[in-house]
């Protein structure tokens, strides 16, 4: 089926739902909610969020029906589509410094080289875009259908140094676009990708003050280090941060997270795990955290992760009468985290031994250090004449969401059949990983 043909097609029925009790059927298709066409996935939120409704659908024998509906504010008529914004995915415009899937190896699959900048997947999927490509329709859309929460890349607020970090012209304009959100009550979260030497120190210090100014629709702002691969051949040129530079942007933003403190009542900006591993830097307190704002940016992820373990281990009340011989896969970053953690473990039940694996990342390069972002081929190369024991634990983000497939394509069955041993996928959860770990 064209692209065209898919729009608005649905692909889902609820069982129970408005639209099952309507006769809405998998196949059909929605042309208009009270006379309007559904352009996309917003519109049709809007639009479907009064109590009285009139639909309009395509029949699979192509006959027309029309339907009225009465809910429940905001209830939803219980469809998916086929495509889940409806309309076409924006890709990016940029060419960004520092955009990590430039330097993505060649003849990966394809869906990892698209580049979306979406303010509707930033909405459904929580994905941070850049607004680079927002036409003023695209912005009054926002601000009249209230969509939030957003996530946006800001990355620096100097128009001039963003458009060179870009490499687009129309990036300078991000802050006339975020106080135009802020003014109509949009919520906004913040990604700074920092790189030193371009937008650090003095300019880290002017982005912050200058979003701080927008809190509190600017709920938080996230600062994590830019990745490096070594597949940048022909790209700018960019160095990544040690444990001096490291210690330096770590004292420079609890300085100002101090300030936010007192004046606002939040720390407002966060730096990821990142850098405190790099520094050898103790990582924060659990409710300096706030309620881990960013932690899809990898803020807080360890001291939460820990918190959960602790915690579960703390209800359990059990005996392991079987030895159990466990392993665990982990990138370099998280290396001394996680056997810190898996020696709590082993001291609540003697039974259970763990080795702690560091697999080095040969796929992308050894700057990439990052649990992540390690492929099925570097577990198979390093693992294969290891002693695992009775399994070997994995977490669920070196996968495809949803998927049991690494980012080299290597399945967790083909690493299973190759090492021979049951591999287990754990949530980035700490609960989780403990039951992993029993079961």
């Amino acid at each position: 089926m064209a692209e065209n043909e898919q729009k608005n097609v649905i692909s889902k029925v609820y069982e129970k739902s408005k639209a099952q009790k309507l006769g809405i059927e998998k196949g059909d298709k929605l042309l208009k909610i009270n006379g309007c066409y559904i352009e996309d996935i917003i519109e049709y939120m809007f639009l479907l969020s009064d109590e009285y409704i009139e639909l309009e659908v395509k029949k699979k024998d192509g006959s027309i029906k029309r339907y009225s509906v009465y809910k429940e504010f905001d209830e939803d008529l219980g469809i998916e589509f086929v495509n889940p914004i409806i309309d076409k995915a924006k890709s990016c415009r940029n060419k960004c410094v520092f955009c990590f899937i430039d330097q993505l190896p060649p003849n990966m699959r394809k869906t990892l080289y698209f580049k979306d900048d979406d303010s509707r997947l930033s909405f459904l999927q929580g994905n941070f875009i850049t607004l680079t490509n927002m036409s003023e329709q695209d912005i009054e859309k926002i601000i009249r259908y209230r969509i939030s929460p957003i996530n946006i890349s800001v990355h620096t607020t100097d128009p001039e140094l963003r458009v060179k970090m870009l490499h687009n012209k129309k990036a300078g304009r991000i802050y006339d676009i975020l106080k135009r959100f802020s003014d109509a009550y949009i919520r906004m979260t913040g990604q700074i990708v920092l790189c030193p030497g371009i937008n650090d120190k003095e300019n880290l210090d002017k982005t912050i003050k200058d979003l701080s100014k927008l809190y509190p629709n600017m709920e938080s702002v996230a600062i994590v280090p830019v990745g490096i691969t070594k597949f940048r051949e022909g790209l700018f040129p960019l160095t990544i941060y040690n444990k001096q530079s490291a210690l330096e942007v770590i004292k420079q933003v609890e300085n100002l997270q101090k300030i936010f403190l007192r004046e606002l009542g939040t720390h407002f900006v966060y730096l990821s795990d990142e850098f405190y591993v790099l520094a050898d830097k103790k990582l924060p307190d659990y409710d300096d955290y706030e309620g881990f704002p960013q932690i899809e940016n990898g803020v807080g992820l360890m001291v939460r992760f820990e918190h959960e373990v602790i915690t579960a281990l703390q209800e359990l009340n059990i005996t392991i009468s079987e030895p159990k011989k466990i392993s665990i896969a982990t990138g370099k970053s998280a290396k001394a985290f996680m056997t810190n953690l898996c020696k709590k473990i082993e001291k609540k039940f003697y039974n259970i031994k763990i080795n702690v694996f560091e697999i080095k990342n040969n796929f992308f390069g050894d700057t990439i250090t990052v649990t992540g972002l390690i492929t099925g081929t570097d577990l198979i190369e390093q693992l294969r004449e290891k002693a695992l024991g009775d399994k070997l634990i994995i977490p669920a983000c070196m996968l495809k969401a949803e998927e049991p497939v690494f980012l080299d394509d290597v399945t967790v069955k083909d690493l299973e059949k190759i090492l021979n041993i049951k591999v287990v996928v754990s949530k980035v959860d700490g609960k989780d990983f403990v039951n992993k770990i029993l079961k």
